[in-house]
């Protein structure tokens, strides 16, 4: 595993904030190393680099829907390999000038969790490879995602109920 910089905590305001020990006792070992600390798993050592079912890919820390395996491809460099986010908004961009290297770091917008790395070199039109570390991503198979979705609409149908009329 590589350490790609000191650590991925931003200075703002996340929608998803937790302690330190919180992200320790929620996550593995692994994923919090990569998600919490920028680390990067080994190559070909992810449970989703050969993963071909129809679905999306959440994010671990946080179960933000990332990637939809619509995007993704084999890139042949040993992590899951997507050419854009599901939605573009669930993740940020930032430079990563560490191992004396220029790279974009991609991380979830909502928990602030390290995802991996986006490149310009990507085989489709979008000409983007974002590379992931699989232990920063959790695979939702699309019956399931139908169910998660749903029951996620629900849910934030029942907050706005709870917070009364909206107000203009």
């Amino acid at each position: 595993m590589r350490k790609a910089h000191a650590s991925t905590r931003a200075t703002e305001v996340r929608e998803v904030s937790k302690p330190d020990e919180q992200w320790r006792q929620e996550l593995t070992p692994l994923q919090y190393s990569v998600l919490r600390h920028a680390h990067t798993e080994r190559p070909f050592t992810g449970e989703y680099v050969h993963n071909h079912q129809d679905g999306s890919y959440r994010c671990a820390g946080c179960g933000s829907k990332l990637f939809s395996s619509d995007a993704k491809f084999d890139s042949g460099t040993g992590w899951p390999s997507f050419d854009e986010p599901a939605v573009a908004e669930a993740v940020e961009l930032r430079a990563d000038n560490s191992l004396f290297m220029r790279r974009t770091e991609v991380v979830c917008r909502r928990c602030g969790g390290h995802l991996g790395h986006v490149f310009n070199d990507g085989p489709t039109s979008t000409g983007q490879r974002y590379c992931i570390n699989s232990c920063s991503l959790a695979f939702a198979p699309a019956a399931a995602e139908g169910e998660q979705d749903a029951g996620e609409a629900e849910q934030h149908s029942g907050e706005a109920e709870q917070a009364g009329p909206a107000r203009g």
